[in-house]
């Protein structure tokens, strides 16, 4: 059998009608190496990760290298924006760890806010001071001044009520709860949903059923603080017997979780459970296509 290096060279060295059969064998010999899988068929996605989730502050360690401090922060990449969903406590530890991390603010084009305590927003002006170029979602409850503060940085303001789309393939749950209202993301893959939250306020199974209801599709992944610190060990087998029911295929707790939540969770979820700290980057393949508009 010919292969596709013989075949060139007859191209290059016979004449008009062997070539004209020489390209049909390499067309031949195209479809053999997509259908027996030889190929780049296999290659669902050669551009590398359709979603990138960097936690670039966390008062729990991962990466050494990174300064923790009670808060939370992550950096999401999918293909058409980069989102930072929170701020962390303190600006300057923030931008640290994305220096770090070798993650440039200037790439950023929105900032979700999931709810008004200091170790979720403090950060935020300092960013501001380095790209004010952007676009933020925050609970519609915040407080005006809280806004004005970051429209004098020159940045756009969506107050957020109801569920809606905030880029191709991330959402909002809209604000939840009562007495402390919040946001969390929702991110549409191939895998199923991807649930991050700031501190659960709301109740982090409510979170998961609210997504679950918006979404209309199974859970891959919940990540972020559960607020769980300070639950009892009976409490918390009650919030993993709930997740198991709402069919949560992995999960990642930090920030407010607590080092309980985080043991029994990785003793239930066992290879399914991801230790999340600052540096931690999690990558998922492709997204799902997505024609949701909450």
């Amino acid at each position: 059998m010919l292969s596709i290096s013989n075949i060139m060279s007859i191209l290059v060295k016979e004449g008009v009608e062997k070539r004209k059969v020489a390209i049909r064998m390499i067309g031949l010999a195209s479809i053999f190496l997509l259908v027996s899988g030889g190929g780049f068929c296999e290659q669902k996605n050669p551009d590398g990760p359709s979603v990138t989730i960097t936690v670039v502050y966390d008062n729990n360690e991962y990466d050494p290298e990174l300064e923790t401090a009670w808060g939370f922060s992550c950096l999401i990449k999918e293909e058409d924006s980069t989102i930072l969903f929170d701020s962390g406590g303190n600006g300057k530890i923030l931008l640290s760890n994305m220096n770090r991390l070798k993650l440039d603010p200037q790439q950023v084009r929105i900032v979700v806010l999931s709810h008004i305590h200091n170790d979720h927003v403090g950060g935020l002006e300092a960013f501001l001071e380095q790209n004010s170029n952007i676009t933020v979602y925050l609970p519609h409850s915040f407080p005006d001044a809280f806004k004005n503060k970051i429209k004098k940085h020159g940045a756009k303001i969506i107050n957020v009520n109801k569920p809606l789309r905030i880029s191709q393939n991330v959402y909002s749950t809209g604000e939840l709860g009562t007495e402390i209202k919040e946001e969390s993301l929702i991110i549409n893959t191939e895998k199923g949903l991807i649930i991050i939250t700031g501190c659960a306020h709301p109740g982090i199974i409510d979170i998961v059923r609210r997504a679950k209801e918006i979404m209309k599709t199974n859970v891959y992944l919940v990540m972020g603080g559960f607020h769980l610190k300070g639950m009892s060990e009976r409490q918390i087998d009650g919030i993993v017997e709930e997740f198991k029911k709402e069919g949560v295929e992995k999960v990642g707790a930090c920030h407010c979780s607590g080092d309980l939540a985080r043991t029994i969770l990785e003793k239930a979820y066992h290879e399914d459970f991801i230790r999340v700290g600052v540096g931690k980057i999690i990558e998922i393949d492709q997204f799902q296509p997505s024609t949701k508009n909450p």
